[in-house]
């Protein structure tokens, strides 16, 4: 169980009593190497790093390590913080009316700790001082890394909360590092896992390395070209995508044992929850997956000599592996670094939405439409789409607790959902994205003509995977009952053809209840050549006329 008591005061001392280190009076901090501003994405060549030991003298005692049970989980803390500051005498508002924040400038760690996006942050003793003071406005940008092991060759939902942390950094100016694991993959990560991961071949893991990385850079330019205002004043920091099969796959294994292996204690990785269970398990545990958390601590290390990384991201589950980068970066360098989680996003069951449980919602396009994608964010629930708001967007959180607030007077409209969707979809799949989907979910859920004609034939073949479809060649003379059997959409005999006449069946959102009406083109028929069947309220039919 978590240490509350302790928790609560650190989040509340550090969310409530932060500023009281002035930046003027603290000597730069020269073990940063910034990397220049701008926002722009860099994908750096391959280098090569070989562990290397300071001098005895150099070297000094890192940090004692907290023990897990002492990391805080902030998002906690914040908001009984929150409401506890937000809370008014009674008869002073509305009854729907949200309680009003209190503006002014906050750090990144309250923000997001406010958010629900910073869950844990470790170490604990130096989080409330140390790392507010390295993040604090005015002070040299921080690099800041998240991984990314390329088990598929797309991300998708569950990856999200780690990509917006990554944003909102580069946000407030510092140097984000997007890593895929390239060479980590092909050892597979054993953190809440029961039984190792299928191996994958090195060519695969290749070609999903390539697709991550394409969708890492479209989360990154999306975010510059849509979410970041042009000449606003502050400068978007910098973005870098790397793979870490490009230093790992070049290190030999003697130096990486005897400099990085020297450092790592078994007791400490031996300790972990992840790996007593599986050494308990009747599998077992194989040396590859033992000895993932070294090279992930290994990670940690090259990217702090060669890009200043103090900070590492990683979801919930990270915590063991985020410890022992911490344990290998402040023993060979003796700088003090971090490591911060984020919250893992389960289904509606409590499973972790993912590749492995086959729930996942994929961020790209060939394996999830910009439709599909929408429609997964609208019809999340009231009771986790503010949440999901907070998680998931860059809105303010004054603007989030109005819309939560018009939701309450005016459930019906789902605007939380809606505006969730609207700005998940533009993240992922830019503005031509998001007016994709509106067209989609248009033409299926509204009947909407003018949306069904301008669909592209991509889009209707997004939409095919949503609904039944069928490709039709129109004979002279063919009527409504004609496509509703050739489409299979109603039953032959007597019962099929009642439900035509009893006003069940729509063609391009206009109810036909005449089984033999002759279809017409430009009514039934529309001018890109489809039709939008509908059965009853919700069974709908793309068919695709051909020959016309």
């Amino acid at each position: 169980m978590k240490d509350q008591p302790t928790h609560r005061y650190f989040c509340a001392h550090f969310l409530h009593h932060r500023g009281r280190h002035n930046a003027s009076t603290r000597a730069a901090d020269t073990s940063v190497t910034p990397h220049g501003w701008g926002g722009q994405l860099h994908r750096s060549p391959p280098r090569r790093a070989r562990p290397r030991l300071l001098p005895a003298a150099a070297q000094r005692a890192p940090h004692k390590m907290a023990a897990p049970t002492l990391s805080r989980r902030c998002c906690r803390a914040a908001g009984l913080w929150d409401a506890l500051r937000r809370a008014r005498p009674p008869g002073t508002r509305h009854v729907h009316e949200r309680p009003q924040r209190a503006r002014g400038a906050k750090g990144l760690l309250a923000e997001q700790c406010e958010r629900g996006l910073f869950q844990e942050v470790f170490p604990a003793q130096g989080a409330d001082e140390q790392l507010e003071a390295l993040l604090e406005p005015g002070r040299p940008p921080v690099a800041v890394y998240c991984g990314f092991d390329p088990t598929a060759d797309s991300l998708h939902v569950g990856h999200l909360p780690a990509v917006m942390a990554l944003l909102h950094f580069q946000r407030a100016g510092h140097t984000v590092l997007a890593v895929v694991g390239g060479a980590t993959a092909r050892l597979g990560d054993p953190s809440g896992r029961e039984r190792a991961r299928e191996p994958l071949e090195a060519e695969r893991v290749r070609a999903h390395a390539r697709g991550l990385r394409e969708g890492l850079g479209r989360l990154l330019e999306n975010h510059r070209a849509l979410f970041w205002p042009a000449g606003g004043g502050r400068p978007l920091g910098r973005a870098e995508l790397l793979d870490n099969a490009w230093w790992l796959g070049r290190e030999p294994l003697l130096d990486f044992l005897c400099g990085a292996g020297g450092r790592l204690r078994m007791g400490t990785l031996l300790s972990r929850q992840a790996c007593q269970a599986r050494l308990r398990s009747a599998e077992g545990m194989s040396l590859a997956e033992f000895l993932y958390p070294a090279l992930q601590a290994y990670d940690f290390l090259h990217l702090h000599r060669h890009h200043g990384c103090r900070v590492q991201l990683g979801g919930a589950d990270q915590m063991g592996n985020i410890m022992s980068g911490y344990e290998l970066v402040t023993k060979m360098t003796g700088t003090d670094v971090f490591g911060i989680t984020v919250p893992l996003i389960t289904s509606t069951t409590g499973d972790k939405l993912g590749k492995t449980a086959g729930n996942a919602v994929w961020l790209n396009r060939d394996k999830t439409s910009p439709f599909e994608l929408y429609q997964f964010f609208v019809r999340q629930q009231d009771d986790i789409v503010e949440k999901y708001l907070k998680l998931f967007t860059f809105l303010p959180l004054e603007e989030i607790d109005h819309i939560m607030e018009m939701h309450a007077r005016e459930p019906e409209k789902w605007g939380p959902q809606k505006r969730l969707a609207a700005e998940v979809t533009k993240l992922v799949h830019g503005r031509e994205g998001l007016e994709s989907a509106k067209r989609c979910t248009k033409a299926l859920y509204h009947s909407s003509v003018e949306a069904l004609e301008a669909m592209s034939d991509q889009e209707l073949q997004e939409l095919f995977r949503q609904a039944p479809s069928a490709e039709l060649i129109l004979e002279p003379g063919m009527t409504l009952l004609d496509l509703c059997r050739k489409a299979n959409a109603i039953p032959h005999g007597p019962s099929g053809y009642q439900k035509i006449t009893d006003g069940g069946v729509s063609v391009n959102g206009i109810r036909v209840t005449n089984p033999e009406t002759v279809l017409i083109l430009g009514q039934h028929i529309l001018k890109n050549g489809v039709s939008l069947l509908r059965i009853g309220k919700k069974n709908y039919y793309i068919i695709k006329w051909l020959q016309l």
